[in-house]
């Protein structure tokens, strides 16, 4: 599934980037955030999404990163240059994340910044949209699902294609084979 995921996420101008360990997963956030010059200067925080990946030891270690929020308000959302989630799954078939998006902080990062960086769990790909809610408990379902096909773009300014008029310019999905723990 991942093959066919990464693909068709890619072709809808997603980065995708698979690794075995979530430790591996972590280096990789550290290095971007570090790359992407995080700062508590206006435009250049990163803002974290509550979620199992950023468990009590990794916390404490981005959270010496100046401009790391964990705690997210609409106004700290607006200033950040990177938004981080977790997000609940995956459709290979047409390269689409899916997340519970009934926590706001979660729709905060996800749609803000200038980057959505995506954790996603391997596992958690399935083939299609029907083949998801057939596994999905719908009864534990949020009131808000998202539904992410690569970065926001948009054609109705004078049916010119536009990148992060409504949302990130950039989608970055970090796939990882063995989150380890609570997925």
């Amino acid at each position: 599934m991942y093959e066919l995921f990464k693909v068709r996420a890619e072709r809808a101008g997603a980065e995708v980037h698979r690794f075995t360990t979530k430790a591996e997963a972590e280096s990789y956030v550290v290095g971007l955030l570090q790359q992407e010059q995080i700062s508590e200067e206006a435009g250049h925080l990163a803002v974290w999404a509550q979620s199992p990946f950023l468990d009590a030891s990794f916390k404490e270690r981005v959270s010496g990163l100046a401009g790391m929020r964990f705690t997210v308000s609409r106004e700290d959302a607006d200033n950040a240059w990177i938004g981080i989630s977790q997000v609940d799954g995956a459709l290979a078939e047409i390269g689409t994340l899916v997340q519970d998006a009934t926590a706001i902080d979660k729709r905060l990062v996800s749609m803000l910044p200038e980057i959505h960086l995506a954790i996603l769990d391997t596992t958690t790909i399935v083939a299609d949209m029907p083949t998801w809610i057939a596994q999905t408990d719908v009864q534990k379902l949020g009131g808000y699902m998202s539904m992410i096909t690569g970065p926001s773009r948009t054609a109705d300014i004078e049916r010119v294609l536009t990148i992060g008029v409504h949302g990130p310019r950039r989608l970055i999905i970090c796939c990882v084979d063995n989150m380890g723990g609570e997925a």
